[in-house]
């Protein structure tokens, strides 16, 4: 059993006695993969809980799964845990079989049912920091998912339509090893409309949008990247304002802040550029790691940064919009998880940050 999740397994144990439960269910892909350092138990990408979960006693961690998935499970994903399997039609024998694990004491879990409680705020906080092993995973993803965006719309055409350019983008991510959980595309008639533009089967024509929210490893990488054709950038002086807008959030990025001076500090930028409703009209990202949105920044998130926590924020206006994943070093600086020095960028109170890809 490697180091991170042996780490893990100490503290839910630790919250096993400071919580007064018997043991913990971690059932959602989340929280699967946190624990495992990395594995997946998901066959359907669009399910919050995967084909298997990790129980933890006092004693032991087992992975629960059925007779479909445990050879797989454990020839690929969990040559260190114990496997429980039950039939694939009788869920009953799981349920049994914790019960008899936690001698029919309390059980909590990220998807408690009715005779569970939720898991404690400590484990909850616990897991949005990462550990080392967890940020070098997260170098990994990020930079695989910025690769596969600027090799896309690299290639781009103009008379491609927003499917093509999503389902290029979703091939380049599977080609990496990564799962598309979302990929957004809006050409030039609907990206001044749509903030969330769904691919649609309309010609992308003289500039398109395109949005990634990447998942490997558990963990997840956001970007937005714009390219325009034949020298057209009609949005140029937005994505200027946008840049602007959003170094104003990450300069106030440090360790103890709390989530929603970020949000009032977008909410100034905004105003000061003379954008008074945009803060309105888009959620303005927040801290994400083994979900895409951990925590959604609003007027009321007192949620506090702090060091090795990851965070995209996406300020926007109609046509323009940025985002890249960051995360929070111990040192207070951030580092962008997303960059991809390939792709054309301008320095911004210090950073590089990313501008629309002209394609003559």
């Amino acid at each position: 059993m490697n180091a991170e999740v042996a780490a893990k397994l100490e503290l839910i144990r630790q919250v096993l006695v400071t919580a007064e439960v018997a043991g913990v269910r971690f059932k959602g892909t989340d929280w699967f993969a946190w624990v495992t350092a990395g594995a997946s138990n998901t066959v359907l990408l669009t399910a919050e809980t995967g084909v298997a979960e990790v129980l933890v006693t006092a004693q032991d961690a087992w992975v629960l799964t059925d007779e479909i998935e445990a050879q797989r499970l454990q020839d690929e994903e969990l040559p260190a845990f114990q496997l429980h399997v039950n039939p694939w039609a009788d869920a009953a024998v799981r349920e049994a079989f914790v019960r008899e694990a936690t001698n029919g004491g309390k059980v909590c879990s990220d998807r408690p049912t009715a005779t569970e409680t939720a898991l404690p705020d400590l484990l909850v906080n616990y897991k949005r920091v990462m550990m080392q092993g967890e940020l070098e995973r997260y170098r990994q993803v990020g930079s695989k998912a910025s690769a596969a965006m600027t090799e896309v719309l690299s290639s781009a055409k103009p008379t491609w339509t927003e499917y093509q350019l999503a389902g290029a983008g979703a091939e380049a991510l599977w080609a990496r090893g990564l799962h598309p959980a979302l990929t957004l595309v809006a050409g030039e008639r609907r990206l001044p409309l749509y903030r969330h533009a769904t691919p649609s089967n309309e010609a992308i024509s003289q500039v398109a949008m395109m949005v990634f929210c990447v998942r490997g490893y558990g963990l997840y990488a956001n970007l937005t990247r714009f390219v325009c054709f034949g020298g057209k950038n009609e949005y140029s002086q937005l994505h200027q304002h946008i840049r602007e807008i959003e170094a104003q959030a990450l300069n106030l990025c440090k360790p103890g802040v709390p989530l929603n001076a970020v949000y009032h500090q977008l909410k100034q930028a905004y105003e000061r550029h003379g954008y008074l409703q945009a803060i309105y009209q888009h959620h303005q990202g927040g801290t994400c790691g083994y979900l895409a949105r951990e925590i959604v920044a609003n007027p009321s998130t007192t949620d506090t940064l702090s060091a090795n926590m990851a965070m995209a924020w996406n300020p926007s206006l109609p046509g323009a919009k940025i985002e890249d994943t960051f995360v929070i070093l111990e040192d207070g600086k951030l580092e962008n998880l997303t960059f991809d020095p390939s792709f054309p960028s301008v320095e911004i109170a210090g950073r590089l940050r990313p501008i629309p890809l002209e394609i003559t």
